[in-house]
Order: C-alpha cells, then structure tokens, then sequence
C-alpha cells in the first residue's frame, strides 16, 4: 500500500490529541481521514478528484456547519509530485470556474496522522439516523456514489 498524500492531521507539535483537544480549534490540527492507496489500482488524480467533488474546498475553516480552522480543507502529501499534482489540480479548478469562489485548500506536508477515537469509527454507518447524519454526511455519500459508483466496491 501506498500512502495517500492526504487526509493526515498535522500543523501542532503537540502529539496524540484528543478529539476534545481538536474541538476547540486550537491545537493547530485537522480533523480528517487518512487515504491508503495502491496506485496500481487507482492513480492520485482520481483520488485528489473525489476529495474536490465530494466537500466544498473553498469555504475556509468551514465544512457544512462545523466551523473553525480544525475544519479547514486541507491535502497533505509525502512527497514532492504529489504536492506538484495538488497544487496543478487546485490551479486547473481555480480557473475553470467550477466554484463561484476561490479554493481556499491547504496544501501541506504530511507529518502525522493520529487516529481518532474508536466512537468515531464508522461514524456514519453506526448513526446513520441521526439528523447531523442525514442533513450533512448523507448527500456526501450520495454525491460519491453518483459521480464515483464504478469505483466502489
């Protein structure tokens, strides 16, 4: 497996943070998802297109109603072409004039990613009824198996 260049929580010294701690937006962290992948099975473009496409990356420090910077849209890589990938991507969108708004997405290096506590695992699929899951989660998952179905397994 390959590491994905994104989707890692970093920008604090401070290690192995609380979701609490994160909450506050004040530890520098992002809350995010970490990506393993094997590119001989999907490439990075197709990777980095499902994140574009399934959250909105030009709304800074903000995802639907969750605000503050431990929310912000945020891509890190593990090396050098996956930076130069990221940033051609973010560039191509920018001007395309898909977004009524510039994309606002950090690119940055990849230092840690600290998994989140076993109650947020599978979230969705544990809560799928909850209203934050229906009105927010619920047209992301929709959204990706709409545009991205012949990926799924």
């Amino acid at each position: 497996m390959y590491r994905g260049c994104f989707f890692a929580i970093g920008g604090s010294k401070k290690s192995d943070p609380s979701y609490e701690a994160i909450c506050t937006g004040t530890t520098g962290h992002a809350e995010v998802i970490q990506v393993l992948f094997d590119p001989k099975q999907i490439n990075l473009e197709t990777v980095l297109a499902v994140f574009c496409a399934t959250h909105d990356p030009t709304t800074l420090n903000r995802q639907g109603a969750d605000v503050g910077p431990q929310y912000r849209s945020s891509i890190f890589y593990s090396n050098e072409d996956q930076a130069e990938l990221a940033r051609s991507l973010k560039d191509k969108l920018n001007q395309s004039g898909i977004y009524n708004s510039a994309i606002v997405t950090e690119i940055t290096p990849f230092s840690n990613f600290y998994p989140a506590e076993v109650y947020h695992h599978n979230y969705y699929a544990l809560h799928e009824q909850q209203p934050y899951c229906q009105y927010v989660v619920r047209p992301k998952v929709e959204k990706l198996h709409q545009l991205f179905g012949n990926l799924l397994k």
